[in-house]
């Protein structure tokens, strides 16, 4: 089996605040995605596995499976859905960043009651984990474009305010 990801080679100089359970699903969602894409493990496996993870039982694990299991039926959808806004194939993506594309994808078209800035905001946060260099910028322009598609009313509202 392909081993999670690991945020260790990114310290911080400053202690950050607690992952809320919700984010620590999301990192779990993103590591059983990239196993999934990257080393072929299936649903059931990647739900067998993630729970034996150190800080797996601080994570909602509702939010986990549904998200999971959601982005795996759905992505064709969600690649379509983001193929539109990328410089390139979806295929030539990094598999971190096309991961959390399809998730925050997912999370637009499937979770109206979370903002979709806080939903871009997780990504960026995902992508400066686990993702390359520059690669939160990138994300964050595409789940941008993308916002603007999925959640017109909410973009048009927010973009009123400033």
């Amino acid at each position: 089996m392909t081993t999670f990801l690991s945020d260790s080679e990114h310290p911080q100089d400053v202690k950050a605040p607690p992952k809320s359970a919700r984010r620590r699903a999301r990192e779990f969602v993103l590591q059983g995605l990239y196993q999934w894409r990257v080393g072929g493990a299936d649903e059931a496996a990647i739900e067998a596995y993630a729970p034996e993870m150190e800080g797996f039982a601080k994570a909602d694990r509702e939010f986990f499976v549904g998200t999971l299991r959601g982005v795996m039926a759905q992505h064709e959808k969600l690649i379509e859905q983001v193929s539109v806004h990328i410089d390139r194939p979806f295929t030539e993506l990094s598999p971190v960043e096309a991961c959390i594309l399809m998730l925050g994808s997912f999370e637009m078209l499937n979770h109206a009651e979370t903002p979709y800035r806080v939903i871009i905001n997780e990504a960026i946060e995902l992508t400066k984990s686990f993702g390359g260099t520059d690669g939160h910028k990138y994300v964050n322009g595409v789940l941008d474009k993308v916002a603007a598609i999925l959640r017109p009313d909410e973009v048009a509202a927010r973009k009123k305010t400033k």
